[in-house]
């Protein structure tokens, strides 16, 4: 079904700028960066998947059993993302909140041009119908003047533009608030933990989506950066969190919950890692999602294969030190890839525990439709493995509406105090603020 062509790059950082901005021609886009950042489970560094042949575009009704016929039917690459709102497929839930990004709930589509680095290593996968194409595109590519990666896609945007001026959903009064409202669901024994999000905007307002994400990306340098595109709705995202992946008959979950801000200090900076390792909420807000997440494998995986391989470990990044949790599970091979999707979706670390009820809470006490946020985006192999990050620390931009967005949210316990989980939220939207802001 597809054309394989190798080749060896003699400078890989400077064909990764190439490639991203030749692929800006495409409607449909989607490029995953590694940042080269030093993980267990990895298979490339970077990946483009560009040129729809086939899609599926659909919301939440019957979602997952249509892109498990989709996945099944096609038996080869597709790319794409599941929304937050998915949890109406799989629960009795809703999602009524304000939308003004409009994605659909699910998309996903199989290139027609497939691109693979690992290293020095390029790996090219274009549809029989334009391999053709294959070695006047990799000329092309490569004679991208160098540098151009890293500067606007539209040179006349910014200035056309202007300065972004984001405002507040809600105010932080209303988020303290809000906060207190689910500290008394919790107190009340109706939830142990929910992750309480608020919606960052500007209206009338536009960016070049392709500097905002180089931007942002080099701003934090995360293990799953995510450029996509959908015709005119884009994810901008610097995230560092793994939602699920699928090695062969393995899975693995990696929920983060625990969040300090970085010291250019060294002394202070290695303090904080020992706080944030020692520091009992955010230790018990962890634990209490690997539970959820260990519990949620189990319902695809082989008795007794459910384990967590790292508890409460620490990982750092540019921006902040996170709490990093690994639970691995083996599920027999007549499990579809999607059913193991389907019943852990949404993640643990973007809902709460019990999770339904979590939901239902969140669902009361928010004011935006979360939609792509907390939602993940990755990737099906032609054989069944799969890779999917959570979509936190993420610009999402509707070109049409002129409308910006971004959503951070915090894990509320019975130990939270309104005021730093408010300060928590600051500390994650920084990188986003600073993008828009600064442009």
């Amino acid at each position: 079904m597809r054309s394989v062509k190798k080749y060896t790059l003699e400078n890989p950082s400077e064909f990764k700028d190439q490639l991203l901005y030749w692929g800006q021609q495409f409607d449909d886009i989607v490029w995953l960066d590694s940042n080269k950042y030093t993980q267990q489970y990895t298979s490339y560094d970077k990946v483009l998947a560009v040129d729809a042949f086939t899609s599926i575009k659909t919301d939440y009704d019957g979602a997952f059993d249509q892109l498990k016929e989709y996945q099944e039917q096609t038996k080869d690459w597709i790319f794409g993302y599941l929304s937050y709102d998915l949890k109406n497929d799989t629960e009795n839930l809703i999602s009524n909140n304000q939308d003004e990004l409009h994605f659909p709930d699910l998309y996903f589509f199989q290139p027609k041009k497939l691109f693979l680095l690992k290293d020095d290593t390029l790996e090219v996968h274009y549809l029989r119908m334009v391999d053709d194409e294959i070695e006047q595109d990799f000329e092309i590519i490569s004679k991208v003047p160098l540098g151009i990666g890293n500067l606007s896609n539209e040179s006349d945007k910014e200035s056309s533009c202007g300065k972004v001026k984001i405002s507040l959903r809600i105010t932080k009064d209303v988020y303290k608030e809000k906060v207190n409202r689910m500290l008394a669901y919790i107190h009340r024994g109706d939830i142990y933990e929910a992750n309480f999000c608020q919606e960052f905007f500007a209206k009338d307002s536009c960016i070049d989506p392709l500097q905002t994400y180089h931007h942002l990306n080099n701003i934090s340098k995360p293990p799953f950066a995510t450029f996509f595109r959908m015709n005119n709705q884009y994810l901008l995202s610097a995230s560092p969190e793994r939602y699920l992946r699928k090695e062969g008959q393995k899975i693995i979950s990696q929920p983060i919950k625990g969040t300090a801000k970085r010291s250019e200090d060294s002394q202070d900076d290695q303090k904080m890692i020992i706080d944030l390792k020692n520091d009992p909420k955010e230790r018990s807000e962890n634990i209490m999602i690997v539970d959820l997440v260990r519990n949620d494998l189990s319902r695809t995986a082989i008795k007794g294969s459910v384990l967590v391989e790292e508890l409460c470990e620490i990982y750092s990044f540019k921006q902040v030190h996170q709490m990093i949790s690994t639970v691995i599970s083996e599920v027999d091979e007549t499990v579809s890839p999607v059913d193991v999707i389907k019943t852990t979706f949404p993640m643990g670390s973007m809902t709460g525990a019990p999770k339904i009820s979590a939901m239902q809470i969140i669902e009361e006490l928010e004011e935006s439709k979360r939609g792509l946020y907390s939602g993940a985006v990755g990737y099906f192999t032609p054989g069944g493995d799969f890779d999917f990050n959570v979509v936190i620390r993420s610009i999402l931009y509707n070109e049409k509406e002129k409308y910006i967005s971004y959503t951070v949210g915090g894990a509320i316990t019975a130990q939270s105090d309104p005021d730093k989980e408010y300060e928590e939220c600051l500390l994650k939207a920084k990188a986003m603020r600073e993008v828009l802001e600064g442009m």
